[in-house]
């Protein structure tokens, strides 16, 4: 009998040992979970993966550390660069910084400048940009009008660009093609010798300075669409306000270049980290400047303003400002903003 009631309180002994050891496991276990959960919702902020995301626990999981990198190393980033908006200046940091933060840079270049790609180019370029995964990741950058991956049925990269006051930059690309700039000073350009003034040029009513040739930063946001291309046309201005929204990660103004440099650093480290400092103490602030320019009078500026073209291309420009302001507040000034999941339901095993 006595042996009976020791080989019972035995028993008893092992099982509550037993039972105690599994609920300190648990409870050990418990305590790392909500040990990484505190890590997570207080991660340094300037760390180049801080997109914060917390994970369901599960030990077969990779971790976010390791998902948010082969997201980042599969990023493609488009510039359809609009011709002298200070596309060279931000390109040439991209160059410099390619081969440190281990990503790639290449230059569309479409046959004679032309900035309409033909349809089958279009998607040529699609599967390039879509398929192409040894070169990623990866910025393409080129003179030409915006590519509609979804109308192909591919997964959009993230489009960027940046833009000029219009008549900033019209008068700008009329004395590049006379004088050149300093970054190719040696280059003959296609006017070369003629030493005409814009106003001028304006006052004779020449097609080089007419204001329908300046019809161009809003067709390169429009796409290649018929319409995009038609000066003045109000469907074409529609198209490409809301493809600046819709569609692009990012657009900048030249006016703050160094602003626009900020934003991408501070969103897209994986391609532009370093790339403020670098731009603000070196030679590259200013890459291509015009070597001889000269400032419209105010009878040329006034007959701009009154022309319907410069209208639209201004109402695009002053958009796509106030949408950079917008950005750029909620961005630069909120740099150590974070969030993370909580009340996750059903609760995990």
């Amino acid at each position: 009998m006595l042996v009976q009631q020791n080989t019972k309180f035995f028993i008893i002994v092992i099982v509550l040992s037993v039972t105690l050891t599994l609920f300190q496991i648990q409870l050990t276990k418990l305590q790392e979970k909500l040990d990484k959960l505190g890590a997570y919702s207080h991660q340094d902020l300037d760390n180049p993966t801080n997109f914060i995301l917390i994970e369901e626990f599960h030990e077969s999981k990779p971790s976010s550390r390791s998902i948010l990198r082969r997201l980042s190393d599969n990023t493609v980033v488009v510039y359809n660069r609009v011709p002298k908006t200070g596309s060279t200046s931000f390109v040439g940091i991209a160059y410099d910084l390619c081969k440190r933060g281990q990503y790639h840079v290449l230059h569309v270049n479409v046959t004679g400048n032309n900035h309409i790609l033909s349809l089958n180019n279009q998607l040529q370029f699609i599967q390039n940009v879509t398929e192409w995964t040894e070169i990623k990741p990866a910025l393409y950058h080129g003179h030409f009008a915006f590519v509609d991956f979804a109308k192909f049925g591919a997964p959009k990269p993230l489009y960027i660009n940046l833009i000029r006051k219009p008549l900033d930059r019209f008068v700008s690309y009329y004395y590049f093609l006379r004088y050149g700039d300093n970054f190719r000073p040696h280059l003959i350009r296609k006017k070369a010798g003629n030493t005409m003034s814009f106003d001028e040029c304006v006052e004779k009513q020449l097609s080089e300075c007419d204001p329908s040739a300046m019809w161009l930063q809003v067709p390169f946001f429009c796409g290649h669409a018929a319409n995009c291309w038609k000066p003045a046309n109000k469907w074409a201005l529609t198209e490409a306000k809301k493809n600046l929204v819709n569609n692009y990660f990012l657009v900048g103004v030249t006016e703050e270049l160094d602003d626009f440099i900020g934003v991408l650093e501070q969103s897209l480290p994986r391609l532009f980290k370093g790339a403020s400092d670098y731009f603000l103490n070196s030679n590259k602030s200013h890459l291509r400047r015009t070597v001889q320019k000269e400032t419209p009078n105010s009878v040329t500026i006034n007959k701009f303003k009154q022309n319907p073209v410069w209208q639209m291309e201004n109402e695009f420009y002053e958009f796509a400002l106030d949408n950079f302001h917008f950005i750029k507040r909620h961005t630069l000034r909120n740099k150590h903003q974070s969030f993370f999941y909580e009340k996750i339901r059903p609760r995990q095993s």
